[in-house]
């Protein structure tokens, strides 16, 4: 497993605590034992969800497929949620990581993200959304769009890399 198809959950999502390798799922059937460490253990609000990332061109290895297989029946017998993650598209990846770089709320200023919570940048593009607070400096504005779209106050298309031409919408 690379470290690029590793480290995609915990950046995809980044609200939910996770541990790596929290535990180790055994099966046995016709005298036959196996076991299995999933990748993740996620802490969501309703259910824990248990993760395992493989890259895109393994996941059709008839072992690969059987071992997610039981895995999965035996994390939903718990009534937990199992997902199976592979590495999501190159671009959308690149918007992620760039994007992690402005999650710390520490380092927003309070007022700015105050109010661009409270203009109406819904549907507007990103550049000119730099420009809408004239009394800030653009850069602070600018770094402050890019945290609440990390945080997901707002959200674009992050399917092609982040650029003045992508529209903010409100998150849902």
């Amino acid at each position: 497993m690379s470290c690029r198809v590793c480290s995609s959950p915990i950046l995809i999502r980044p609200y939910a605590p996770s541990w790596p390798s929290p535990f180790c799922c055994r099966r046995c059937w016709r005298g036959r034992c196996a076991w299995h460490i999933p990748d993740y253990l996620l802490l969501t609000r309703q259910v824990p969800v248990v993760v395992d990332v493989k890259p895109l061109q393994r996941l059709s290895k008839p072992e690969v497929a059987f071992t997610f297989t039981w895995t999965r029946r035996a994390v939903e017998a718990r009534g937990w949620k199992y997902e199976v993650w592979s590495e999501p598209p190159a671009a959308e990846l690149e918007n992620i990581r760039f994007l992690a770089g402005y999650r710390r709320d520490w380092l927003f200023n309070p007022e700015i993200l105050d109010a661009l919570r409270d203009a109406d940048l819904d549907g507007l593009l990103l550049g000119p959304a730099t420009g809408c607070l004239p009394d800030h400096p653009e850069p602070q504005v600018r770094s402050a769009i890019h945290h609440l779209l990390w945080t997901q106050d707002f959200v674009t298309d992050l399917d092609r890399p982040l650029g003045p031409s992508h529209i903010l919408r409100r998150s849902a």
